[in-house]
């Protein structure tokens, strides 16, 4: 009975860190988006997470949530500077996601400023 135990408890334990592995670490796409940054914050009550929208419309009809992990600093400090300005992000979605990580599946790995298509100075 001790024998089935240590070999069940091993499996659950192998079985969730495999999961948080492949959640962490298995992107179900990579992409592209462009739009105006509308909304940057951090937010949580017991975990503070990095969330923001982009705008990709005229109206704010189409709206892109993601977030950035904490260990992304440049990102964060890029994403300050940029507030209201139109930019073009690099993303990578999950499968899913963790409390501690962020409130979207969608997060972001690189961030640039660019001129927007409507409004051509």
């Amino acid at each position: 009975m001790k024998k089935f135990l240590a070999i069940f408890i091993t499996a659950v334990i192998f079985g969730i860190v495999g999961y948080y592995t492949f959640i962490y670490y298995v992107p179900y796409s990579q992409g592209y988006r462009s739009g105006e940054l509308i909304k940057f914050s951090r937010k949580g009550v017991v975990v503070k997470t990095w969330e923001g929208q982009i705008s990709q419309g005229l109206s704010g009809t189409n709206v892109f949530s993601f977030s950035v992990e904490d260990k992304d600093k440049e990102i964060i400090e890029k994403m300050k500077e940029y507030q209201g300005q139109y930019i073009k992000i690099s993303y990578k979605e999950r499968y899913g996601t963790f409390f501690w990580l962020g409130d979207t599946k969608h997060f972001i790995t690189e961030v640039k400023s660019e001129k927007s298509p409507i409004f051509r100075n």
